[in-house]
């Protein structure tokens, strides 16, 4: 910096005494040296230099170890996560896969350096065989190895059990181990006041649960339109507890939904021959003909209208289905039982299946990004039966699906029409039974009820089993 400074005061002092261009010069220096001088104070001085080159130079060096001040030590990534190998106390490899999207256990093997021939034998096993059979993206596989011997591996396949497949010689033993769990009744009630998952939330029940809930309602509730401000719910529903922990949901046993000051109810009942339905109080099946909505929990995004204007072709063209928004992949389920006629191209209409339920009614169902595996023209599908997906193929400016209602060639509002009833009640003979299984269903549900008036969020559990 100081020379620098100096080089300033000499150039303009050379300036000064040039002669004739001396009138020319000062100009000349004050345009070159403000810029320099305004480098001089700004360039660092040779100790900041040093530091800097320092600095520099240990962003160069890879640290071994994080520094404890910064991070945890549980922060850091254990061997043998993510796909990083550990090496196990009798010296073998163990590493937890991770499955991505298109893998087969062939090409994890391969991946792996697994030896694939391994497969055939691992495959004639009955619980690998049911438990490998299907794998999703996300999912994990636990293995230890030798080389490119297999030596374990082992998979959840769900809350309580757990696949293990283990080499014994030169052959492989697979079994599937069940989890020991305790059943608790549980009573959880809470209010609409943004949506069914957030007063779910607050109640403390879980999405799989109010789904259950949903669903068990879903021919009287259309819980797409319906829902309002204000409205409550009850649930008496099973939990699994192991060690004090709570580790799932089960079944949802009772339950209460006030919709705009209308009171629905369900009871579970399993009858003599084994077949489990929801009813009424009074005995009467809720599984109906028909259910209003064939995907659940979106929006519509344009109703039905004869005299709609086309947001595409712009020109007046009546809409005769209704559109339900939904995210691309949402499932899309047939609302009744029906044969499939159509699945395919369909026009304007994209990817398109079309049910026949049979008394004339048929329903359409457009715009959809792939058909599930199981429709095929002439199937028969069941009510709930995933038939497709959600997309938005033909003339749609968004994912949706577009949904129509047909009464003998007809086209009907599907928010609107009269749909088939269907419902069955309790055989006579079964009654006495029927009466006696959902008493204390109904008690229990019943239990604080004012506190259910009150909008008040209460979740209380009992041990049963």
């Amino acid at each position: 910096m100081t020379r620098s400074r100096g080089f300033l005061r000499g150039a303009a002092a050379n300036a000064i005494s040039s002669g004739g261009r001396s009138r020319r010069l000062p100009w000349f220096a004050t345009g070159l040296g403000l810029p320099l001088l305004s480098m001089g104070f700004l360039l660092p001085d040779a100790g900041y230099q040093d530091a800097l080159r320092l600095d520099l130079a240990l962003t160069e060096v890879k640290p071994v170890f994080t520094l404890p001040l910064l991070f945890n030590s549980s922060d850091l990534v254990k061997a043998g996560e993510f796909g990083n190998p550990d090496i196990t106390a009798d010296g073998n490899r163990a590493v937890t896969v991770k499955v991505r999207r298109g893998d087969t256990l062939d090409r994890i093997f391969r991946r792996e350096n697994l030896d694939p021939g391994q497969l055939v034998a691992i495959m004639a096993l009955a619980p690998a065989r049911d438990g490998l059979r299907i794998l999703r993206p996300g999912d994990e596989l636990y293995v230890r190895h030798d080389g490119a011997t297999l030596l374990e591996l082992s998979r959840k396949l769900d809350t309580f059990r757990t696949l293990s497949i283990t080499r014994v010689g030169d052959a492989f033993e697979a079994n599937v181990a069940t989890l020991e769990y305790q059943t608790r009744t549980a009573r959880a009630t809470g209010d609409i006041r943004s949506s069914l998952f957030e007063a779910a939330a607050r109640a403390g029940v879980s999405d799989s649960t109010i789904m259950k809930l949903a669903a068990i309602f879903a021919s009287q509730i259309d819980f797409v339109l319906d829902l309002r401000d204000g409205d409550r719910f009850a649930v008496v529903f099973e939990e699994m507890w192991h060690d004090g922990d709570k580790l799932d949901e089960g079944d949802v046993l009772a339950a209460e939904f006030v919709s705009q000051g209308k009171t629905y109810r369900a009871v579970r009942y399993q009858a003599a021959d084994g077949r489990v339905s929801y009813y009424t109080p009074e005995g009467r099946s809720l599984r109906k003909a028909f259910v209003r909505a064939p995907l659940a929990f979106t929006r519509v995004s344009s109703d039905f209208n004869p005299r709609r204007m086309h947001p595409i072709l712009n020109k007046m063209r009546g809409h005769t289905g209704v559109d339900y928004a939904a995210p691309s992949g949402t499932p899309v389920r047939a609302p009744g039982d029906g044969r499939v006629t159509f699945a395919g191209r369909k026009g304007g209409y994209g990817n398109a299946i079309i049910l026949e339920h049979g008394n004339g009614v048929t329903t359409l169902y457009g715009h959809l990004s792939r058909f599930a595996q199981a429709t095929a023209v002439g199937r028969r599908v069941q009510q709930g039966d995933v038939i497709g997906y959600v997309g938005a193929t033909g003339l749609a400016t968004g994912p949706h699906l577009h949904y129509e209602y047909r009464i003998n060639g007809k086209y009907m509002n599907p928010r609107t029409v009269k749909l088939p009833e269907g419902s069955t009640a309790i055989d006579a003979r079964e009654r006495p039974r029927f009466a006696q299984a959902v008493a204390p269903l109904l008690e229990r549900l019943d239990a604080g009820h004012s506190m259910l008036a009150d909008g008040k969020t209460p979740v209380t559990s009992d041990q049963t089993t």
